[in-house]
């Protein structure tokens, strides 16, 4: 048993990853397929055919069979997670019936339900009408059926991608309870299928009987078909064990398994979450998502287009930093570091608040930079950009141990942003705790192996296969002098800039006209 190997496959929204891993959750092998992370036949739509996925899947297995192939056959079993609120219609043999609408499309469907009548007047009263709305027309459940009312009668499941992928690999039209994050009728409380009379059912009417059948994580969804095995080069009957979304599976691999311990992870969408075996919503009305840990929640306050900003920034300013990167053969973010270690904390005054996109408890926001004088440069506005950031996950922990009644003890970090030490150094001055880092930056995927592995029973259960496989890397320690000065800031400063900027976003929104609502 030594000798085997678990595979995560990691479905992304620019990449999926095939990872090979060891039994003790060191990183063998990796294969990556990238591809356009979606296409749009109308402005702010986002589809991408979910063939794509599959057929990435088979290649990075081809890859992995290339580059190790005695580890590519020991494979023992086999985990899948996935990009999350990204659904796909398939018909009775699972074949797409149109493609797969992403997490970030923005069309509109109209309101099913509670707009008239006295519903209508007693959803107002309480304040909620507007929510509603708003959630009923994000549910692509519902665009579907009023516009391609062909497809939906048509469509036999409605699958997240992972469904999608292990149907693919068992022919099972099941998925893990730890993914069903989206607009979609299902009870977060109790993690299962919403009943008959809830308000998700309400909101997002899917039949029950177009839904997947649910599978806690960590057990067995099937086995790897013939057919599957023929194409991808994995062994026929090989188990598939469930996993999660991509975000679960990722705070499960940083290390994440205790309610003291907040997970942070500087990825496109910049997460704060924690694990909790009590059902507390850390915004009003937004539900705790299904943890990978059976039986709890993953609480979490997400900012929109989070380390998004970097790339933003490199592709607007970093032109010098460019050519320097591509000169010396390193990559753009480490030239970036520079800026970090040339400026001091604080960024000399120069204060950002990382609104780039409305949010759940903010939804008039826009980005702000504030306190610009002569003596700034493109140095400062980098650090004071990062620090925004770190300024809005401290944020996070701050609710989270509101919510919670948890005092954080410690941080797990991840994705692709916290490869950068600089950037891990600061985050912990701002949040005044330690930041721990794993050996491997595949965090989702380690997570989908700790899952499989305790799957298989080669541990005696999640938490003892999590403590065996996750290896710490690099513990950040904060600087008390720097957190001071952070503390401060983000107090005296930070902390009140939504409040004394929100009448003018509305104002500039009426002058002109943007964003649209």
């Amino acid at each position: 048993m030594e000798s085997q190997t678990l595979l995560a496959i990691d479905c992304g929204t620019q990449s999926l990853r095939g990872v090979l891993f060891a039994r003790d959750g060191s990183l063998l092998t990796r294969a990556q397929v990238e591809y356009t992370p979606y296409f749009s036949s109308q402005p702010g739509w986002a589809e991408q055919d979910p063939e794509l996925y599959w057929n990435s899947l088979i290649s990075v297995c081809g890859e992995l069979k290339k580059i190790n192939p005695a580890g590519f056959k020991a494979v023992a079993g086999v985990g899948v997670t996935t990009q999350r609120a990204s659904m796909v219609n398939v018909d009775l043999n699972g074949f797409p019936l149109r493609p797969a609408i992403l997490w970030m499309d923005q069309r509109k469907a109209e309101p099913v339900w509670g707009q008239t009548g006295l519903l209508s007047a007693g959803f107002h009263l309480l304040g909620l009408k507007k929510k509603l709305a708003d959630n009923q027309s994000s549910g692509k459940c519902n665009w579907i059926r009023q516009h391609q009312p062909g497809i939906w009668e048509k469509t036999h499941k409605y699958l997240q991608i992972s469904g999608f992928l292990n149907h693919r690999l068992t022919g099972q039209f099941s998925d893990s309870t730890a993914s069903q994050i989206g607009h979609i009728p299902f009870d977060y409380r109790e993690q299962i299928w919403s009943r008959r009379f809830t308000l998700t059912r309400k909101i997002f009417p899917v039949e029950p009987d177009k839904l997947p059948d649910l599978v806690a994580p960590g057990e067995r969804i099937g086995t790897v078909t013939p057919a599957a095995a023929e194409q991808t080069g994995l062994e026929p009957g090989l188990p598939v064990i469930a996993c999660g979304s991509d975000k679960g599976c990722e705070t499960l691999g940083a290390g994440c398994i205790s309610p003291r311990m907040v997970s942070l992870s500087f990825g496109t969408t910049a997460t704060v979450q924690t694990v909790s075996d009590t059902y507390v919503e850390p915004i009003r009305y937004l539900p705790p998502y299904p943890s990978v840990v059976p039986g709890c929640y993953n609480p979490g306050i997400e900012i929109f287009r989070g380390f998004w900003m970097i790339s933003w920034f490199k592709k607007q300013f970093a032109h010098k930093e460019a050519e320097e990167a591509e000169k010396t053969g390193q990559p753009v973010e480490e030239v970036l570091n520079q800026c970090l270690e040339r400026t001091d904390p604080g960024a000399m005054g120069l204060v950002v608040q990382p609104y780039w996109g409305p949010g759940l408890d903010h939804p008039d926001a826009k980005g702000a930079m504030i306190g610009f004088g002569d003596v700034h440069t493109k140095d400062h506005v980098y650090r004071a950009m990062i620090e925004g950031l770190g300024f809005a996950l401290y944020e996070g922990i701050l609710t989270l141990e509101k919510k919670t009644g948890q005092k954080m003890e410690r941080a797990a970090v991840s994705g692709g942003a916290s490869q950068s030490d600089a950037i891990c150094k600061i985050t912990a001055d701002i949040c005044n705790l330690p930041m721990v880092k794993t050996e491997t930056h595949e965090t989702s995927a380690l997570g989908a192996a700790i899952l499989v592995a305790a799957g298989l029973g080669w541990y005696p259960n999640l938490d003892s296969a999590a403590r065996r496989m996750v290896k710490v890397k690099t513990v950040f320690e904060p600087d008390k002098k720097n957190a001071a000065v952070y503390r401060q800031l983000y107090s005296r400063v930070y902390a009140k800039m939504y409040g004394a900027l929100k009448p003018l976003y509305s104002q500039i929104k009426e002058i002109t006209g943007y964003p649209k609502s």
